[in-house]
């Protein structure tokens, strides 16, 4: 009988360059649309846009719509889904047992999404990541043909629910008995969020750090399970999809999948920019509140055209890592995605502590534009210390804190 390898964190070596560069890549879009939010109170989602806005901010908040929401926390959750298969094919081939480890992988990434959301920043990621990782295991096994019909019906079900729930509210809505009623609750849910955005306006621009982390408990558990429904769903078919993808050794080969990445790109980029265009345009006046017809197109658009526009963006990284030039140019992403947690953890640090008063107290004085700007001011200064910090240490802080509770003993940090 053979001896079981003892089991480790992945090493250098071992690493797929073009998915530590994707998820580099994915940082910058996260950033980019949490902007908005670590600038304003997380509630502003449910409104429209301010209609004092200046066309410049009107325009910003129309591209981020366009370009970046939805599809950066959907390649995150590809590349998720991806880590699952190769740390199950490496743990498994030592002889390791996956599901207790990948489990404790959970549970510590969980307490850190905890920590992070409550007292750092409301619109944390890392537990919901965490709480649907868990259904990963079930997949694990699971046929390629398998998990692309589940990531179809995840995708679909919410649309589903949405046109249904639309329909019926349009015929209450012709009901004079029912329209009245339906008007009625759905004014009371709105001052409700209302009287909420004003409250976070005031905590966050004007409180201590105490009764902040009072107001980001409140708003997390306020917005939070919305969120769990809103994208949960596409959390967990992006995660699928990712497997489907490790599975397929996708990434492991891109020469020999280059077809495929040039038909994703092109039918990622037709379908893609219009369905986010279409989102974009009707979203920007539209309340999330109270369903309505605008509203399903809007969703319907996103769901469908935010998947596609991400893999177009991964079929481009692809496609120019095949070429030797653009593959050195790349390299300089890699080091941001390998700690990407870190790099996570600080941009919402740093940005809480621009924005908010225990900071430098700009809370709802930065706009969506100069928001981009400042997106760019930072990621380019992570992109640099993130080399510096990956030729001395074998983890970002966070990654080795994550690292080391999984494996219950520490790991070796400095090179």
């Amino acid at each position: 009988m053979t001896a079981s390898i003892p089991l480790s964190p992945v090493q250098q070596a071992e690493r797929i360059q073009i998915v530590d560069i994707l998820r580099g890549f994915a940082l910058f879009g996260i950033l980019l649309v949490n902007m908005i939010i670590f600038a304003r109170p997380i509630q502003v989602v449910l409104f429209p846009i301010d209609p004092t806005a200046p066309w410049y901010d009107r325009a910003a908040e129309w591209f981020i719509h366009l370009a970046g929401e939805g599809k950066f926390y959907a390649l995150f959750s590809l590349l998720f889904g991806l880590g699952l298969t190769l740390q199950m094919e490496r743990i498994e081939g030592r002889g390791g047992r996956f599901v207790p480890l990948y489990a404790r992988r959970l549970f510590v990434l969980l307490g850190i999404g905890i920590v992070h959301a409550f007292l750092i920043w409301v619109g944390d990621i890392l537990i919901m990541y965490a709480l649907l990782g868990f259904s990963l295991i079930l997949f694990r096994k699971a046929k390629p043909r398998t998990l692309l019909i589940w990531v179809a019906i995840l995708l679909l079900l919410p649309l589903l629910f949405n046109l249904v729930v639309t329909a019926l509210l349009e015929w209450g809505r012709s009901i004079p008995e029912a329209s009245s009623q339906i008007q009625a609750s759905f004014a009371q849910t709105t001052a409700v969020f209302e009287a909420e955005l004003a409250q976070a306006y005031r905590v966050y621009a004007n409180g201590n750090f105490a009764e902040i982390t009072r107001q980001r408990i409140a708003d997390y558990f306020s917005m939070g399970p919305a969120a769990f429904l809103v994208m949960g769903f596409n959390v967990l078919a992006m995660f699928l999809l990712g497997v489907y993808l490790g599975k397929q050794g996708i990434f492991r080969n891109l020469a020999a999948h280059r077809g495929l990445f040039q038909r994703l790109l092109v039918w990622g980029l037709v379908i893609g920019v219009s369905g986010n265009a279409l989102y974009a345009t009707l979203i920007l006046n539209q309340s999330r509140i109270e369903p309505a017809w605008a509203l399903f197109l809007a969703t319907a658009g996103q769901s469908i055209g935010a998947p596609l526009l991400m893999l177009a963006y991964v079929s481009i990284f692809c496609l120019l890592a095949l070429s030797p030039t653009w593959s050195e140019r790349l390299r300089v992403l890699a080091p941001v995605g390998q700690m990407a947690l870190t790099n996570y953890l600080t941009q919402s640090i740093v940005c809480t502590l621009i924005f908010y008063s225990y900071g430098l107290g700009l809370f709802g004085k930065v706009g969506a534009a100069a928001g981009i700007g400042l997106t760019l001011v930072i990621y380019l200064l992570q992109i640099p210390f993130s080399y510096w910090w990956m030729k001395r240490f074998y983890y970002g802080p966070a990654e080795w804190l994550w690292r080391s509770l999984t494996y219950l003993k520490p790991q070796p940090m400095k090179r």
